[in-house]
């Protein structure tokens, strides 16, 4: 049978199987501050399961764990550290041009 005639078939490419990020003796909890850190984002957003490469049940519990540790104020509900750096830049900047537009007005 040649290669043509089997249009189906897919090639044998050999792939190295990704280790699960959470190890059968990590313990998911809010408490445990090194575990969850590593499925937020750099807002305070909770990663996806395509991107932290989870199970569902192991999903469930990291998003419920970083709720707890949200609520008794172990983590931040956001991180807006460039937001506040940012505002103060442009309003510096509108600042500069009132005062410009003021000198020449």
């Amino acid at each position: 049978m040649d290669k043509s005639k089997r249009p189906f078939l897919k090639s044998k490419r050999s792939f190295r199987r990704r280790l699960p990020p959470i190890q059968s003796g990590d313990r998911i909890s809010y408490r445990n501050m090194s575990l969850i850190s590593r499925f937020i984002s750099e807002q305070g957003k909770i990663l996806s399961r395509r991107v932290n490469r989870l199970t569902l049940k192991q999903q469930r519990l990291i998003t419920m764990a970083i709720k707890q540790a949200r609520i008794l104020s172990l983590l931040p509900f956001l991180n807006n550290e460039k937001q506040f750096e940012r505002a103060e830049l442009t309003d510096r900047t509108t600042g500069l041009r009132t005062r410009i537009k003021r000198v020449y007005s």
